[in-house]
C-alpha cells in the first residue's frame, strides 16, 4: 500500500472509532442511566471507561499523527484554512473530552458505591452526570463538523 493510502486509510478509520466510540459510549451510558440501577450503571461506566480508554484514547492519539503524516505526502500545507480550523475544533473536543474521561469515572466510582451500600444514586452523581450529557453536545457536533471539513476541505481564507 502507498503512504498516501495508508494515512487515509489509518485517518478515516480513526475518525470512524472517534465518532462511532463516542456515540457508542454516550448511548450505552444514557441507557444505564436511565434504569436509575446503582449496579448497572456502575457495570456499564466500568465498561465505557475500558473503552475510552482503548478506543477513544488510541484513535485521539492516531489522529492528529495520521493527519499530519497525510497532509505532507499529498502536499496540503498545514496553514490551509480547513486544517487550522479542523486542528483548533479538534482542540475544542478535547477540552470537553477530557473531563467527560474523569466524570465517567467519578461516575462509575459513585455508582458503584451505592450498588455497594444498596443505596439510591447520590445528588452528586446527577449533578456530574448532567455535565456528562452537556458536554456530549458541543464535542459530537465538532467531531461532525471535521469530518465535513476533512471531506469538502472548502477554501477558508485565514488572513
Amino acid at each position: 500500500m502507498e503512504p498516501e493510502a495508508l494515512y487515509r486509510f489509518a485517518h478515516v478509520i480513526g475518525a470512524c472509532v472517534l465518532l462511532g466510540t463516542g456515540a457508542g459510549i454516550a448511548f450505552f451510558m444514557l441507557m444505564a442511566h436511565r434504569t436509575k440501577e446503582a449496579a448497572l450503571i456502575a457495570h456499564v461506566s466500568s465498561v465505557v471507561v475500558i473503552a475510552d480508554t482503548i478506543f477513544t484514547a488510541t484513535a485521539a492519539v492516531a489522529q492528529p499523527v495520521t493527519g499530519i503524516l497525510l497532509a505532507r505526502e499529498v502536499g496540503w500545507p498545514l496553514t490551509e484554512g480547513w486544517i487550522v480550523l479542523s486542528i483548533a475544533l479538534y482542540i475544542f473536543v478535547g477540552f470537553f473530552w477530557l473531563p467527560v474521561v474523569w466524570i465517567q469515572m467519578k461516575l462509575r466510582d459513585l455508582a458503584r458505591d451505592a450498588a455497594k451500600a444498596d443505596a439510591p444514586l447520590p445528588a452528586s452523581y446527577h449533578r456530574l452526570f448532567a455535565i456528562w450529557f452537556a458536554f456530549g453536545f458541543p464535542a459530537f457536533f465538532a467531531i461532525l463538523a471535521i469530518i465535513w471539513l476533512m471531506l469538502a476541505r472548502p477554501a477558508i481564507p485565514l488572513w
